[in-house]
């Protein structure tokens, strides 16, 4: 599964690098027409590339989200999970040691 996750990941990221520098060079175009001014096609690139960062954090989540589930259905416990274990425990200690005290 992951493989195929890297696939398709390299496959968006090859379509985006294909797709900027066939945007910079029509931008170019536009702009040696006078189509386009400077401004108008930085404006452009720039929103293209906003667009794309955009993507890659929502890739990044959904990325993260299957390998939460991937885990979760082998039994392997997360980050969180052991975080959250290890605070239980401390707290346990706590009132453990606090107890012993009381007790002597």
């Amino acid at each position: 599964m992951g493989n195929y996750l890297k696939k398709g990941f390299l496959l968006g990221l090859g379509a985006a690098v294909s797709g900027k520098e066939k945007l910079e060079q029509k931008l170019k175009e536009l702009v040696d027409k006078n189509e386009l001014t400077q401004d108008e096609a930085k404006s452009m690139m720039d929103n293209f590339i906003e667009k794309g960062d955009s993507k890659k954090q929502e890739w990044s989540v959904k990325q993260k989200k299957q390998a939460q589930k991937m885990a979760k259905e082998m039994g392997i416990a997360t980050a969180e999970e052991l975080d959250e274990l290890r605070r239980r425990i401390h707290a346990l200690e706590l009132k453990l040691s606090d107890k012993e005290v009381i007790e002597e």
